[in-house]
């Protein structure tokens, strides 16, 4: 069997905004993580492990100059305390999806509408 050349490991993972100005101040706000904007259109966010990229994404946008949000959870962050986060979320404002699931997850939307979960 040939080797295969990709690896099984996910680098980074891309988040479609419109504005990444506005969207690196909200995940800063909510993860209380840094980002540095690069390009124009790129945030690239101080993340242990797989790297998050906010991207504005012009070169995949239709011709009305919109794309489209994740509308199923495709980002798990990590918690400690599912309860307390998901209190964090709450009295920030985040737009939640769910309650607390089976006492180990919820979900809930960026401003963009993309749909991200958090998991203990």
């Amino acid at each position: 069997m040939m080797n295969n050349p990709l690896k099984n490991k996910v680098t980074t993972v891309f988040i479609p905004v419109k504005d990444v100005e506005i969207a690196k101040e909200w995940y800063a706000n909510i993860l209380g993580i840094e980002g540095e904007i690069m390009h124009g259109h790129l945030c690239v966010l101080d993340m242990d492990g797989t790297g998050i990229v906010l991207d504005e994404m012009p070169a995949w946008r239709n011709a009305e100059g919109e794309i489209s949000p994740f509308q199923a959870p495709f980002v798990q962050f990590a918690t400690n305390d599912i309860h307390a986060s998901h209190k964090w979320m709450k009295e920030n404002g985040v737009v939640m999806v769910t309650g607390i699931e089976h006492e180990h997850y919820f979900v809930f939307k960026d401003l963009d509408g993309n749909m991200l979960m958090v998991c203990q």
